[in-house]
């Protein structure tokens, strides 16, 4: 089953993250992955338009593609980042997996539309604990070797964010 298989996939990336196995990880994105993760404001009721910042036109949290996402992790990879030395202690937990569309149809599914939920805990040092909670919408596109992913964009429920830095990724 579709569903099985994708949700499978999300796990399996989780645990490759929580494993700092990152090259694998890289592996799984596509050379034209958009990584979007807007900031989020604190709007009047039915003000939803302005709740999230918008795609392109304003800042954002993260707003990369695979080079970046690939510096990024090679610069951790040193052992000299500020940031993760030592490195964080982190746990991925994926839930709530929805497949909002499939292209062209289940049967022979080339592109697929998901929703996920996530919790991220992470602990740094002795005190600097992070708990991070969202949703996540991706769109997964089969290969000959399996699913990559083209595009993740990123919600987070806080919109104040109490962490020191967001070197980790979602």
């Amino acid at each position: 089953m579709l569903a099985q298989e994708i949700a499978g996939f999300l796990y399996a990336e989780a645990e490759l993250l929580d494993e700092r196995r990152h090259d694998e990880w890289l592996a799984l994105l596509a050379e034209d992955i958009r990584y979007w993760m807007p900031m989020r404001r604190n709007v009047k009721y039915g003000d939803t338009t302005r709740e999230f910042t918008r795609e392109t036109e304003d800042i954002s949290w993260f707003d990369e593609g695979k080079d970046t996402l690939t510096r990024r992790v090679r610069q951790i990879q040193t052992g000299i980042h500020w940031a993760e030395e030592p490195p964080s202690r982190i746990t991925h937990m994926v839930s709530n997996v929805q497949l909002l569309g499939v292209t062209p149809d289940a049967s022979t599914p080339r592109e697929v539309k998901v929703k996920s939920r996530f919790l991220i805990y992470r602990n740094r040092v002795e005190t600097e604990t992070d708990l991070l909670i969202g949703k996540r919408e991706d769109t997964l596109r089969r290969t000959g070797d399996g699913w990559l992913i083209a595009r993740r964009k990123i919600i987070l429920d806080q919109n104040v964010l109490l962490t020191k830095n967001l070197t980790f990724f979602f």
